[in-house]
């Protein structure tokens, strides 16, 4: 065991000879300013559970650039409209980079994956693919009988309880319809529990979000990464095992039955490129499976915790969630559910969106690295510097909005201010190169569920509970969600 300290200590002399060099060299010029840090760990002491939270605080004192260190990695935290459109937009090719993510290393084929891939030629021929072909409309479109037929299940569960005058779980219905959509998308079929080595799908799913969240030293100090103290990278590679094998399987099965689908899912779309010959760059069964799983994971996790969100701060506020649903009944009617047709008319219901989404994204700090030294408004930013946009701040920012901390959905009723990153002060989908490429289906899955359920349901909540009662604590994670389940008594409203 001497050798692994004496092997600790070699590296942390030399991880501070570097840093002493660099700090030599930065100093010449203007970094943005920040908190004093510490020797080793540099500010992660100032963090809690929730640092997008701590990094807002510290924002307002030290300004909207803000210079931090984490371990080695130098990061710069962006929290104002006005900073973000720098960072994403007037110097958006500097910043398009992604930096090394441990988890995404292991489970998606060494970050061959659309959401984390570096910047580069392959991400650029890759994200074209993935928009043409699996984001566009009319792909979308094509799975809008499926997507009515499995919000029509959930919503006759939720009668039956209605009648039984029972409490559901929001939350765990929700996310269930969320995966249950985007396994038929992707996959073609639902997953059931032992259909990943004995296992759930859903449950391996939540323990990759979580090992893919937690802090992980080899992201932070790239110097010990080969000794895996907290033995992530051991849990990592069993965990990428398993998706292996599940994703071998579903292309194996997918390649044997292609005659006989009735369907054209995403495996068989990238299939049929894979087998065509056509896609025009390097593409092969890895590739395949870093963007299947891209799917999955980021359509899964990220609409529920949207919905969630915005079902909370509909129970939370009555009267606003009344407007809503006096539009559902003037153009969708009293009679009938919601049908995708009807989403382009409810003008109240995006307001309410918007107004949820920028209190609540779940995607709270957008990642983005440096790919040489530049200066942005004055301030030096060295190459391989991180930088977070802290899109939770912008959303509470002062001076980009009048009373921040109130839901109100009006404020966007006479407003020209969209979601789709163009507008730097509401970005929850990003903005510039690197901005969602699965922005349309995520906002046509959140606004067909939010819709149908408000429509079809008055909700109460159990147990007496006043509205202002409501915990609204965050879980932050690669998707920033409630920390406590949503629970809430439906009563069926249509008079059908």
């Amino acid at each position: 065991m001497a050798w692994i300290w004496v092997a600790i200590a070699t590296i942390a002399f030399l991880y501070l000879l570097h840093q002493w060099r660099r700090n030599q060299l930065s100093n010449k010029k203007k970094l943005p300013p920040g908190p004093k840090g510490l020797p080793i760990i540099g500010h992660f002491h100032l963090l809690s559970k929730n640092p997008h939270q701590d990094l807002h605080r510290l924002a307002r004192k030290h300004g909207p650039i803000m210079y931090t260190r984490f371990g080695s990695i130098p990061t710069v935290v962006v929290s104002s409209p006005a900073a973000a459109e720098l960072f994403l937009k007037t110097h958006d090719l500097i910043f398009a980079n992604r930096p090394h993510h441990e988890a995404a290393y292991y489970i998606s084929y060494q970050q061959r994956n659309l959401v984390f891939s570096r910047y580069g030629d392959y991400w650029r021929d890759m994200r074209k693919l993935c928009t043409l072909e699996l984001l566009s409309s009319l792909k979308i479109a094509q799975f809008e009988p499926m997507r009515k037929s499995e919000l029509g299940i959930l919503v006759n569960s939720l009668r039956e309880a209605a009648a039984a005058r029972e409490t559901v779980d929001i939350s765990v219905r929700v996310a269930s319809l969320s995966a249950d959509t985007t396994c038929l998308m992707v996959f073609g079929r639902k997953f059931a529990d032992g259909d990943l080595q004995e296992r759930g799908l859903k449950e391996v799913m939540k323990e990759t979000m979580e090992e893919a969240a937690a802090f992980n030293l080899g992201d932070y100090f790239p110097y010990l990464r080969w000794l895996d103290l907290q033995g992530s990278a051991r849990r990592l590679k069993k965990l990428s095992k398993i998706f292996d094998a599940f994703l071998e399987r579903i292309i194996d099965d997918h390649v044997q039955n292609k005659e006989k689908a009735s369907t054209h899912d995403f495996v068989d779309t990238m299939m049929a490129i894979l087998d065509s010959g056509e896609a025009g760059f390097d593409f092969d069964r890895r590739h395949v499976k870093a963007v299947l799983l891209d799917m999955l994971l980021a359509g899964m996790d990220t609409s529920a915790a949207a919905v969630e969100w915005i079902l909370s701060e509909a129970l939370r506020h009555p009267t606003e969630m009344k407007k809503l649903q006096n539009e559902l009944e003037e153009i969708v009617g009293p009679k009938q559910m919601v049908e995708e047709s009807h989403l382009s008319s409810l003008k109240y219901l995006d307001c309410f969106i918007k107004e949820s989404m920028r209190l609540h994204p779940v995607s709270s700090l957008l990642i983005h690295e440096s790919m040489q030294d530049c200066e942005v408004d004055g301030l030096h930013i060295p190459n391989g510097t991180r930088v977070l946009v802290n899109v939770w701040a912008i959303g509470r920012d002062p001076d980009a909005w009048v009373d921040p901390e109130t839901f109100a959905p009006e404020r966007f009723l006479e407003s020209s201010v969209d979601l789709r990153g163009r507008d730097f002060q509401l970005i929850p989908f990003g903005s510039g190169r690197r901005g969602c490429p699965g922005m349309l289906l995520g906002l046509t899955m959140v606004r067909l569920m939010v819709a149908q359920l408000v429509h079809c349901f008055d909700w109460e909540l159990p147990h007496g509970m006043m509205p202002a009662d409501l915990d609204m604590s965050e879980n932050y994670g690669l998707v920033t969600s409630r920390t406590n389940h949503l629970m809430a008594i439906p009563v069926y409203r249509l008079h059908v």
